[in-house]
């Protein structure tokens, strides 16, 4: 199982969270917040941690866009990206070119690139890669630039009740069922999005116990943030940050991990298949 730890660059203590996990070995990937405004800083933390798996966390929901011409399109709401709801209305509506998506997801990529950075999946920010145009576009760019992976999320059971997340859900189901004919590359199976932001070692006993043989990918975002590290109440509401983080690393998990015969690997260690569309651990190097 890859445990992916999503947000890397978005605040500090989120990545610092992030590497610590890794330090531990509780996280094996991380995706890079490609428009973070820390970027530079973080990805030179980044650099010393060599064994940790790399991809660009796509986004187009949160902060300033890096093209000159996303951020003219966004003129409305001075040049930054208005939130999911309304960039997911204005990509389907046609209002937003899907050129112009693909040159920002492009320009999110190269700058990972540039920064020297071994890419080797692609996700995205509150999933807005599952909207069927912008899935096509995101399988497109990881065959272009050889980024083996591509995240196909959605949902692995009933979550939270909380009418977002119920709307969530659906949404993912629907556009999961929409993108698999859209499949170029072969997807790992997903785990992580019913608890997302507030992972806990009971969701996770439930969830891995039934789980058949197979290589997963296990979303999560821990963290090292008290209230004053991030200034928005409504991602405080939203993330348990440092209970991720101490559910990861805590010994209960690494136990349970144990017991359960779950081997944490990294994208690193799978190969794909492509004539049998699937994913495998690679064992030849062993």
């Amino acid at each position: 199982m890859i445990v992916n730890a999503d947000d890397f660059g978005y605040y500090d203590c989120v990545s610092k969270g992030i590497l610590s996990a890794a330090q531990s070995g509780a996280v094996t990937a991380t995706g890079i917040f490609a428009n973070s405004p820390f970027l530079e800083t973080h990805l030179g933390w980044l650099k010393n941690h060599a064994s940790l798996d790399a991809g660009v966390h796509l986004n187009l929901t949160s902060r300033v866009p890096l093209t000159s011409e996303m951020r003219a399109r966004l003129h409305k709401w001075n040049g930054s990206f208005p939130g999911k709801f309304v960039m997911a209305t204005l990509i389907l509506t046609g209002r937003i070119p899907l050129e112009t998506v693909a040159e920002e997801l492009r320009s999110q990529i190269e700058r990972c690139l540039a920064a020297g950075v071994n890419l080797r999946f692609l996700n995205s920010h509150e999933h807005i890669h599952m909207l069927p145009p912008v899935f096509r576009v995101t399988q497109e760019l990881a065959i272009h630039y050889d980024i083996p992976h591509v995240r196909y999320a959605a949902p692995d059971r009933p979550g939270s009740l909380a009418p977002g997340r119920i709307i969530r859900d659906i949404a993912l189901n629907v556009l999961a069922k929409r993108n698999h004919a859209l499949l170029q590359i072969p997807v790992l199976p997903f785990v992580g999005l019913s608890c997302s932001g507030k992972l806990n070692l009971g969701y996770l006993r439930n969830v891995l116990h039934d789980l058949p043989p197979a290589v997963y990918e296990l979303m999560c975002h821990p963290g090292a943030c008290r209230n004053e590290d991030v200034p928005d109440a409504a991602l405080h509401a939203y993330h348990d940050w440092e209970n991720e983080l101490d559910t990861l690393t805590s010994p209960e998990f690494r136990d349970f991990c144990q017991q359960e015969q779950i081997e944490l690997i990294r994208y690193r260690d799978i190969r794909v298949d492509n004539r049998r569309n699937e994913c495998c651990v690679d064992r030849q190097g062993e």
